[in-house]
């Protein structure tokens, strides 16, 4: 059975999936992965390979963008970026920030990450750049 979407996402796409670990709640979509961390976690490599390797599998060869939905406070291993710039079908990173902090590690994280990354206020907003990456990406 498919699961229904929690997002209010701008058009009618595919949940292909819903994990729930100790680090987060990761929905799958057709080529968008949006990512909610728990309130207080540390994402990292170690932390999040379980998620990792079940997105692997879930969305195989199709081009992805990850979406983080910061609608937690919770603490990133930037340096871990380089596992997931490893990840050939990851073609970009949208950061979805609420507060002027989340904003301000996001700017950070970025400079760890040599795949298209960029911020946004809104998951609507993100998601439309996360359309436009990927209909560049099939050209």
């Amino acid at each position: 059975m498919v699961p229904n979407s929690p997002h209010n996402l701008p058009e009618k796409i595919p949940l292909l999936d819903i994990l729930k670990t100790k680090v987060a709640t990761v929905y799958f979509y057709e080529n968008v992965v949006i990512v909610e961390a728990n309130e207080g976690v540390i994402v990292s490599y170690k932390s999040s390979f379980e998620m990792l390797v079940k997105g692997i599998q879930i969305m195989k060869t199709r081009p992805l963008v990850y979406i983080a939905n910061r609608i937690h406070s919770y603490s990133v291993n930037p340096t871990d970026f380089k596992y997931l710039e490893a990840v050939p079908t990851l073609k970009a990173i949208a950061v979805v920030n609420y507060t002027e902090e989340s904003k301000v590690n996001a700017s950070y994280e970025a400079k760890f990450f040599n795949k298209p990354i960029e911020s946004f206020e809104s998951l609507e907003d993100a998601y439309y750049w996360a359309k436009n990456i990927l209909n560049e990406v099939k050209k």
